[in-house]
Formats: structure tokens, sequence, C-alpha cells
């Protein structure tokens, strides 16, 4: 049997010497770069409605250049997503800078946090995040220059700080900044991006993201997807210049930043910015601009899947779908092909901030990507899965993912201790257990071991969401003497299942019965939830929709659990059932 030691054809002619915005703005042309229609904007405020073009992309982002042209080496952006974030970060770039992007929803402690990380010398702010913008700031005694990104109705804001729109004006009237070219081979070196690690083990870092990083993500992904060639008939192929991308995943996280924002454009499409996720306006935006592509993570998947509110919308634009962040199992991989009527790619995708967001995805041989799978590897990434003793795995073995290629990030901004333990020897270690199949199709495995027995959370959870009464789930392991783990399920219920519950007990006791029959019929034993059933308002997740099973597992830790009488339907000794209290 092979090793899980995988390469896939490598990729020529990437450039080592521009800047994100020289590639993506200067027309620069590549061979798997198609031509953008004429008409077609490249971004749509999902709000108002306003249209904004290539052209005009490139002139704000030149105004505000020439307007900030300043020694400022490291900005950073705190807001919602927004049609004036992305010259925010191009005019950076043409200056030399450095941009760290930085969640909108951050509290005081975790901004101060950042900004000591990256001590940025300007700040672009949404009017929403101001008052924790200037807390913080003037906690670590960080200078107030301060942009407001977006237009605001109160007359405060906009008189005591600079505006975007301010710049953009004075800017117009200042001569073009000249951008310094790099040198052969100093795009690899040089920090495009400060993008947070998605922080599911622990304190979030700063990944530094190099311009040859993003460059190369998006040639890679190009390729891969065949953009620029005539392979297929035009109502056939997965990404068309013209065609209309979903865009209210975070701007400031690496998922909405570089696939959703900057791969898009590449590609000669259209994103449709939202500010905010809610679920009702997704749909009426996917009907009003008909999308065609929905990038999404499992929590959208699932509101697809179950939400009633879908009936009342066509989606029959939508041909393209990519969940990444989670497992997609049988039953919402079905519910999607219902609900989207008209769909002709739909799959996963892999990847993390330290790989510039992807590593491998769904494969063009695959209409309907392999149930489970992250997909295969992009062209130019190098794989292999290490066991625990150090040796090579076998295909179908499982060990820990190590990857290299053009979109591994430089490392963790300084944290030189992070980065040795992470980025070792030209590798950089995922700490994500994986196995690879022939084909190349690569899993992700978190796992329970039930008595030696190996169980797959992802299973369970897309099984559970089959249930009528659950809204979502997650399945982890608990502590047990006698069979080392047993499943518990954490559960949000619908709507009018949690008001039931929370009005009788009795009710509550007959649902948690009917959950665990609900897998203990489909189900091997070792799968049943013998370790419990927790109803709770939500699923703890981070910003690519990934649970954080370690958040549950605390909770769990902290006594949330107690002993109950299992179903008499099943002759089993005991199961653990949920204090009343919802968590």
């Amino acid at each position: 049997m092979a090793c899980s030691q995988a390469v896939v054809p490598s990729i020529e002619n990437v450039p080592a010497n521009l800047s994100v915005p020289q590639f993506l703005l200067d027309d620069f042309r590549h061979a798997t770069r198609p031509t953008r229609l004429v008409d077609t904007p490249c971004l749509i405020d999902d709000d108002s409605g306003e249209r904004v073009f290539m052209e005009e992309l490139r002139t704000r982002t030149q105004y505000l250049a020439s307007a900030v042209n300043a020694n400022w080496k490291l900005i950073a952006i705190m807001s919602y997503n927004h049609i004036n974030f992305p010259p925010c970060v191009w005019a950076t770039h043409r200056l030399g800078g450095i941009v760290a992007t930085l969640s909108p929803t951050l509290s005081v402690d975790e901004l101060v946090h950042h900004l000591t990380i990256a001590r940025p010398s300007l700040l672009f702010v949404h009017t929403d995040c101001l008052s924790v913008a200037i807390q913080s700031a003037s906690r670590i005694l960080l200078p107030h220059r301060v942009v407001i990104l977006n237009r605001s109705t109160s007359s405060s804001f906009l008189s005591s700080y600079q505006t975007f729109d301010g710049l953009i004006e004075q800017g117009s009237m200042l001569p073009p900044v000249i951008e310094k070219p790099f040198k052969n081979g100093e795009a690899k070196t040089r920090i495009a991006f400060l993008a947070p690690s998605s922080g599911t083990t622990g304190i979030q870092k700063a990944v530094s993201i190099s311009h040859f990083n993003v460059i190369s993500i998006i040639i890679q992904a190009a390729k891969f997807n065949r953009i620029g060639e005539d392979y297929a008939r035009w109502e056939d192929r997965r990404f068309r210049p013209g065609d209309i991308c979903c865009g209210f995943l975070p701007l400031y996280h690496i998922y909405g930043l570089v696939y959703n924002l900057h791969f898009m454009l590449y590609a000669g499409m259209t994103l449709v910015l939202a500010p905010r996720f809610h679920f009702e306006s997704f749909l009426k935006s996917i009907e009003r601009y008909r999308m065609t592509h929905l990038t999404i993570v499992p929590p959208q998947a699932v509101l697809l899947c179950k939400h009633p509110a879908v009936k009342n919308y066509s989606l029959s634009s939508v041909r393209y779908c990519i969940v990444a962040a989670a497992p997609l199992s049988a039953s919402l991989t079905s519910g999607l092909l219902r609900v989207l009527p008209n769909i002709v790619h739909l799959g996963q995708g892999y990847g993390m901030t330290e790989t510039c967001g992807t590593v491998s995805m769904f494969p063009l041989s695959q209409k309907i990507g392999t149930l489970g799978s992250g997909g295969q590897l992009l062209p130019g990434t190098r794989a292999k899965v290490v066991k625990e003793d150090g040796t090579i795995a076998q295909i179908g073995e499982v060990g820990e993912l190590y990857v290299q290629g053009g979109q591994i990030a430089l490392g963790y901004f300084g944290d030189e201790k992070a980065t040795k333990e992470t980025f070792v020897n030209g590798w950089l270690r995922t700490g994500d257990q994986v196995f690879f199949e022939k084909n190349g199709d690569i899993f992700i495995v978190e796992r329970i071991k039930v008595k030696g027995l190996q169980v797959a959370p992802a299973e369970l959870e897309g099984h559970l969401l089959t249930h009528t009464s659950i809204a979502d789930a997650a399945v982890i392991g608990t502590p047990d003497e006698y069979a080392g783990e047993l499943p518990l399920a954490f559960i949000v219920l619908q709507p009018a299942a949690a008001s039931s519950v929370e009005r009788d007990p009795e009710y509550a006791n007959k649902l948690r019965s009917s959950i665990f029959k609900h897998v203990a019929d489909a189900k091997s034993k070792h799968k049943w939830l013998t370790g419990g059933i927790i109803f709770t308002d939500v699923i703890p997740r981070n910003a690519s929709g990934k649970i954080l099973r370690r958040l549950l597992r605390d909770r769990v830790k902290q006594g949330a659990v107690v002993v109950a009488h299992a179903p008499q339907s099943h002759s089993l000794s005991r199961v653990t059932a949920p204090i009343a209290a919802k968590l």
C-alpha cells in the first residue's frame, strides 16, 4: 500500500516580485486569469445596491494611498463587511504597509491583545466598533489615528475623526503614489496581512501572510478549477466571468478575505458584500441578485436544509456551493441538493489561516464532492501524514497532516516560539488528524474512542440534524472509566421544541428519549449517545464555522451533566443526561 505522502503537479510562473494590488488591480496577465466582462461590477453593497467597478476600485485605492501617504507601515481594520474595506487594504499595500484584519465583535480585552501584537499606527474602524477601538487604543497608549470607514448619520463621529470619504476627496487633489517595486523574490518575505488564527486551541495569534502567499493561492485555486480554460460547455464550467457570489463571510477572516474577495475578483466575478449575516436577508439577496455561487460554513448549510423560510424564496440561480470548516454529512448534502434545484457543483474545502485559507477542495471530476471529504490537494501542495510514532502513515491510516506549498504562511507575528513549534523544517504542522484515500481525497477526522472503537462526531451530527426537533448539534467524547469515552451530544432545538422544553420538564425528558432512540435505531451500539444529551442555546463556533469542541469539553468538566436512567427500550446500564437548566 502506498504511503500517505502526496504531491500534486507544481504550478509555474507564480510572480514573486508583485504586491497583491499590483497582481489584482494592475491588469497583470496570467494564464489562469479570465477577462472581466465590461459590465460586470466587482462589488455590490447588499444594503444599498451600490455597484463598484474595477476602475472605481483602482481610483479609490489610488486616492486613499495619496491621502495617507505617510510613515504608517502597519494599519489595522476593524469593520463589518463594507465596500470601502478592500481599498483600505490595497492602499496600505501600495504604500508598502501591512494590514492587520480584526473582528468587529472583539471585546476591549480581546482587541487590546491584538493591538499589543500589531501596534498599528492607523485604525480604519466601522462606527459600530468605534467605542471599543478607542477604549482599547487608550489602554495601551496607541495614538488615536482613527479613520471612520463607513458613512455615518452621526455628526459627532464625522466631526471628531477623519473619514474614508474625506480622505478620498483629499487624495483626488494630490499626485498619485508611485508604488515601490519589489525585487525578485521579495514578495515571498514581505508581509501583506496579519490575519487572526482560528483560535480553536487557545488565545488567537496573528498569522503573517505574505504577498506571495496570497498570489500563489489564487493561482493554485484557479489552476485547480481550470479558470480561463475552454474545458467544458459554458453552462457546466465552475467559475465564469459575470457569475455572482455571496459575500457575508467576514473579510477579517482568511476564508472571506482571500477566497471570497481576492479569488472571486480574480475570476472575473461579482461579490455581493453583506455587513452581517441574517438568514432571511441572505435568502432575499440570492433571489434579488440571482446569485450563482455560495461560499458557506456549516451553520448556513444547516439553515438552508432546515429553516422554514427557505420555501419562500427562489434559489434556482445557484450553480455552485462550497462548504468549509467541517465535514458535510450525507443528510446535509441531500438537503442542499433538494433546496438548490439547479446546483451543478457541490462539495467541500479544507484549509486554515496558516495555509492562506486553502489546502484542498473538491475537484472538477466530482460534480458532488465525496461525502465527508475535504477534497483533493491544490496544485503545488505537498502533504504527508505522520503517525504518533513519527512514521509516515499508509493510505487509509490516520495521523497528523503536514503540508508545504506557496500558500503556507511565514509564521506567527511576534511569536518565535509558536512559529518554531508549528512551522517545522519547511513543513506546516496543521494539528489536524487526517487520512488519505487512494483517489487523493483527504478526510479530516476528530474521533471518539468507545471501547477502542472509533466514532466520528460528524457522522452523528449529520444524523442528528435529520431529527425534526433539532436545529443544530455537536458531539464530543466524555471520559468514562469503563469505555474510555462515550458520545455526548449538545443539541440546539427548533424554536417550538425549545419553548416546550422550557415549559415542561416531562416533555424535555421525552424529547431526550426520542433523540436517543433516533440515533440508537440507526447506528451501532458504540455510537449511541450514552454520554448524554444536553440542550443548549447555541453551538460555539469560530469565524469559519468550526465547532469549538474544547469549549464544550470545558462545560462537561465543570459538572454540567448528571447520571440518569437510559430509555427502557434500550438495554443499557446507564445513560448520562443533562441537568435541567440550559447551558
